[in-house]
């Protein structure tokens, strides 16, 4: 899995969204995430289309809502998100939230229906503790590939990090910008000024090399590429561990009532 992507969270316009798809897609970009409840996946299957870049070259991922997650609706409702991206298989496929209709066995044997057939490459959750992954494991036979979880230098999920390393999941940031809440904290705008980049490449930088994807939501063209420029950015052990040293816990999403504020 490329280790960044475009995130298309709230990038409900559809023209504005293909755009973006395209646009990060021609400036390097190989993973784009989005989910059938931001209402977008036709959208994106049309930047993808549209860009000048073979789709086996695209790490598509996409997320089913918590209202299809009983058995049935999960094999019906990925068909749809299919259809609607334009695409004969994803790339990886997440349980957006533990919750709503989310039923361990029942759902998961879908998702390895899915896998088994091909429907999808790889299985994911997304917004699971290590309980909630636990059980999943349990339930499937197929490896959990990926836990998409809220991450960024002022959220830093040091022990559910330490959880998925051990277990061999990888980590994807959402959010991983703190919805712009990284230009205003001190050490990431010392770093930045001192190295000549942005807070959002700062930040960017300290996930991979923490080994954490990231899928940063961006929409104009200067963003998109200012995030994809990060990639040039090497962080020393120093500022690590200075962005290591931030305290608190600021989240942008509350785990407990992010379904229900959809």
């Amino acid at each position: 899995m490329p280790g960044l992507g475009l995130g298309t969270w709230e990038n409900e316009d559809p023209d504005a969204c293909a755009e973006s798809v395209r646009t990060a897609l021609e400036s390097g970009y190989r993973h784009v995430d989005t989910a059938q409840i931001y209402g977008n996946e036709s959208a994106v299957g049309r930047g993808i289309a549209d860009a000048d870049v073979d789709r086996e070259d695209v790490f598509l991922a996409t997320k089913v809502w918590i209202d299809k997650l009983a058995h049935d609706d999960v094999l019906a409702s990925t068909e749809e998100s299919l259809a609607k991206l334009g695409t004969e298989y994803v790339d990886l496929l997440y349980v957006h939230w533990p919750a709503g209709k989310y039923d361990p066995e029942a759902t998961l044997s879908a998702f390895e229906e899915l896998h088994e057939s091909g429907t999808i490459d790889r299985i994911g959750v997304s917004n699971f503790e290590p309980n909630h992954i636990e059980t999943a494991r349990s339930a499937v036979d197929a490896p959990i590939f990926a836990n998409q979880v809220e991450i960024h230098p002022l959220l830093q999920q040091r022990e559910l990090h330490e959880f998925c390393s051990d277990a061999g999941i990888e980590l994807v940031a959402y959010s991983p910008l703190a919805r712009g809440d990284v230009f205003g904290v001190d050490v990431l705008s010392e770093i930045a000024d001192d190295r000549g980049v942005s807070e959002a490449q700062v930040s960017l930088a300290w996930l991979r090399a923490k080994d954490i994807a990231a899928i940063p939501k961006a929409t104009g063209a200067d963003h998109i590429r200012d995030n994809w420029a990060s990639l040039e950015l090497e962080l020393t052990d120093d500022e690590v561990a200075r962005i290591d040293d931030i305290d608190g816990e600021r989240r942008k999403v509350d785990p407990d009532f992010g379904p229900a504020s959809w």
